[in-house]
């Protein structure tokens, strides 16, 4: 099942839906009530409906199967699945081995590959839709570079949550751009924060598929920025996986349904190319995993 958040051209409130075909969606609260459903959950937003679990799913793909009418999908403005999340949006560094040897010239020292997940956060006022535009802040910075990421979504609330037990802790995954200022990141020495807290630097979506239908081991990545691949790679290629990432980070922290958790980038990034290549006002950059979803952001000068 995929889910996403949208508004109409006649109704500004964000409304949450179900990609019923590859053009088409169905409004979840409005088809309920045309079919005089009573949802037992929230179904104002995302995080709602995710809060409500195992017991939504069934009642989802009733309304999704019985529906009479529904929505052009090009008609709709797609929003963030998550347009605003409750927490910053954790993330994992150098978690694609090529990814952390791209980077060894750019470090001040020699450094090994961590032993544990190395983690971090994005605001979340970064969070943007899936067709945004990307702010281009040169007063700021011009060294706006890209990282393609899967993104895992949590379902099941949890501490000390096993490596064996973590995947029941997934609702599902979509696509995200860790959008970074490296010379921003840079200033702060290891704490990546600010560099990679810029708003509207987070574009995700375009929707959240469940993870029943995603397999999770092996899904294709990339990167294109006016069309040219500059990432491509395989979510086989972690250095920590999903479950080892969760474990790690639940360790004495609750995670909590609607959490977000970016899984890491791989290598190709700009910052890292000879010479270093970055984004530029009027560029396209595509943000593509396989079989989840494509994200397509024109980077604009403000």
């Amino acid at each position: 099942m995929r889910l996403l958040s949208f508004r109409s051209s006649t109704d500004p409130i964000p409304r949450i839906g179900i990609l019923r075909s590859t053009d088409r969606v169905v409004d979840i609260a409005a088809s309920a009530a045309a079919l005089d459903m009573h949802l037992p959950f929230d179904v104002s937003d995302m995080v709602g409906l995710i809060t409500a679990g195992a017991r939504a799913r069934p009642l989802l793909a009733e309304i999704a199967h019985r529906a009479s009418s529904d929505l052009a999908l090009d008609a709709l403005e797609l929003l963030a699945p998550i347009p605003h999340p409750r927490k910053n949006v954790f993330c994992v560094g150098w978690n694609y081995l090529e990814h952390f040897i791209e980077g060894e010239k750019h470090r001040t020292q020699a450094q090994d590959m961590p032993s544990f997940p190395t983690f971090f956060t994005k605001a979340t006022t970064t969070v943007c839709g899936p067709y945004d535009d990307i702010a281009y802040f040169a007063s700021l910075s011009t060294q706006l570079d890209w990282e393609v990421e899967l993104a895992v979504v949590i379902g099941i609330a949890g501490r000390d949550i096993s490596r064996s037990d973590a995947m029941h802790h997934v609702f599902g995954v979509t696509v995200l751009n860790d959008l970074t200022w490296r010379d921003v990141q840079r200033r702060h020495g290891q704490q990546w924060f600010k560099g990679k807290s810029i708003d509207g630097t987070c574009p995700m979506g375009p929707w959240i598929v469940t993870l029943d239908e995603a397999n999770l081991r092996d899904l294709a990545l990339s990167t294109r920025v006016n069309g040219v691949v500059k990432q491509a790679s395989n979510t086989s290629h972690m250095y920590f996986d999903i479950p080892a990432i969760i474990a790690e980070l639940s360790r004495g922290l609750t995670l909590e349904p609607g959490d977000i958790i970016a899984t890491g980038t791989p290598p190709g990034v700009g910052y890292a190319r000879t010479p270093p290549e970055f984004l530029q006002p009027g560029d396209v950059l595509e943000t593509e995993v396989v079989g989840v979803g494509l994200l397509r952001n024109v980077i604009r000068a403000c």
